[in-house]
């Protein structure tokens, strides 16, 4: 047991004070875990889109003050009451998508979903299951969690159901791309869509998560993958993780789907993946999908507010338009095999890390890296 177990504990954090504000780096105090929960160190954690898009205020359930951050590879400092699966000193991913695992849960027992709807409530509220905050400022103000994880900060708490356990061998300053982006990219291919050998894919958008979805599809043994982005430069990646045809929507004539679905092939193609967040390029990335039995996949997150639309004869004549969240992967299950297969060199992850940062007060610099365009992921070491 560690000495700081059942202490408070003072650390640095980044706090997120109000919309569209630079983060702020602060001394906060991180209370002791409850029945249940897990306080971990934060080693290492990587900067996703949905972090931005809060930051940004364009989500619903977005709060301030807050601490952000839900992509990170931890190590456990203590755990609450009734904590058995994990035990200080173990390696752990935060998932902002818990797996209770209990027999009672309806989500958990079924293989078709990975939702589990067991602290769902209260994390939306940004508070721990118990409804309160383990976040407080120097002031003794509450502040709010994000995600269940918000891993901007040297300590965090979770809960034990958002805790998966890794490998202590695997880095943790890699390892943390698996709480989000990759493993949900990945898991839309293996997952929610089921890529067969032999087919053909569209991707529309080619940040870190539309990359995955490629080198998924390249492992899944698709015979055409189209690889679509306004911004060029991302091509040769594209390419390296198994593109067989790059299009820039803004050179070609008309719209995007009509010409994947009449000049690059006669009827579309067998699966798309947007992952752009941007609700035209859903409808593109669904028209182009194969008539009678194309399936488009919807990851990128839209803005508040914004719906999707397309003529129903679309449908009819045998699309299928779906979504996925978090891959579809089972994270306490899951997230550890995934670890397991990039430590076995079978799914390699370093071509992800474009920048990296030391220190919780470099925070603020891996946002502007992840808005320059060139960044798929930005990774900030705390140690």
């Amino acid at each position: 047991m560690s000495e700081t177990a059942g202490k408070p504990i003072t650390c640095k954090a980044m706090v997120a004070r109000g919309p569209k504000q630079p983060l702020v780096e602060e001394t906060i105090t991180v209370d002791p875990p409850k029945a249940g929960e897990v306080r971990v160190k934060v080693i290492a954690n990587a900067l996703c889109h949905t972090d931005v898009y809060t930051l940004d205020g364009h989500d619903p359930e977005g709060l301030f003050p807050s601490i952000l951050g839900h992509e990170a590879g931890c190590i456990v400092e203590s755990v609450g009451e009734g904590v058995t699966s994990v035990a200080p000193g173990d390696h752990v991913i935060p998932a902002y998508t818990p797996q209770c695992c209990e027999v009672s849960c309806i989500f958990c027992q079924s293989p078709k979903t990975n939702l589990c709807p067991k602290i769902r409530g209260t994390q939306g509220q940004g508070l721990m299951p118990d409804g309160t905050s383990r976040f407080k400022d120097k002031d003794g103000n509450t502040i709010y969690h994000f995600m269940g994880c918000s891993t901007m900060s040297e300590y965090t708490v979770l809960a034990e159901i958002s805790c998966a356990k890794i490998d202590p061998q695997a880095p943790l300053d890699k390892m943390c791309l698996f709480g989000c982006g990759i493993s949900t990219g990945l898991g839309a291919v293996w997952n929610t869509c089921k890529v067969e050998t032999g087919s053909s894919v569209a991707v529309f958008g080619l940040g870190a998560v539309g990359l995955a979805v490629i080198q998924g599809a390249q492992k899944a043994g698709a015979s055409k993958i189209i690889a679509v982005d306004i911004n060029p430069s991302k091509f040769e990646m594209a390419k390296q993780l198994g593109a067989t045809d790059c299009v820039n929507p803004k050179e070609v004539e008309g719209k995007i789907q009509s010409y994947i679905a009449g000049t690059m092939t006669p009827w579309g193609v067998d699966y798309t993946f947007d992952c752009t967040g941007n609700v035209e390029v859903m409808r593109a990335a669904l028209e182009c999908a194969h008539r009678g039995w194309g399936t488009s996949c919807v990851i990128g997150v839209a803005a508040s507010g914004h719906e999707i639309s397309t003529r129903p004869f679309q449908l009819v004549t045998g699309r299928i338009w779906k979504g996925t969240a978090f891959g579809g992967f089972k994270s306490r299950k899951d997230i550890p095999k995934l670890v397991d297969r990039c430590m076995s060199g079978e799914l390699p992850i370093d071509h992800y890390i474009t920048h990296t940062f030391q220190g919780v007060g470099k925070t603020n610099d891996a946002i502007d890296a992840l808005h320059s365009g060139d960044c798929l992921r930005a990774v900030v070491r705390y140690d």
